[in-house]
């Protein structure tokens, strides 16, 4: 998991995929953070993704650093605690601005049943399980 954290954070910016009906959704973040062992990303509950990952919480996520680039397959788990939003918070100061742990919009959420795989080209795949 450190070293799926890692590439993101190198990235600066990954890409979310969720569905909504039988359409695909795909929009950039950046926020990011390790709590528990477990990798976090952080979101607005009145964003239309919210509402989406509710109804089905399957997700990918992909970024490239220049080099390579990694694709993540997992179930997004919301967790509820003050303790992981202000965690993230802490871990992300930039957000503190839009958001706070108990402002009712923050949600935080991991990610379970991942299998990250990190690709680049002419080199052989590397799949990561967390």
């Amino acid at each position: 998991m450190k070293e799926a954290y890692e590439f993101l954070k190198e990235a600066k910016t990954f890409y979310l995929a969720t569905v909504e009906g039988d359409q695909p959704r795909v929009r950039p973040f950046g926020a990011l953070d390790v709590f528990e062992d477990k990798l976090y990303i952080q979101m607005g509950k009145v964003k239309k993704v919210s509402k989406q990952l509710h109804a089905n919480p399957k997700v990918e996520i992909a970024a490239f650093n220049g080099e390579a680039w990694i694709r993540i397959e997992a179930v997004l788990v919301e967790d509820e605690r003050i303790e992981a939003k202000e965690h993230m918070l802490e871990s992300n100061p930039g957000l503190k601005n839009m958001y706070s742990a108990t402002d009712g919009n923050t949600e935080v959420w991991y990610l379970k049943d991942a299998t990250a795989t990190i690709s680049s080209f002419g080199g052989a795949p590397k799949a990561i399980k967390f």
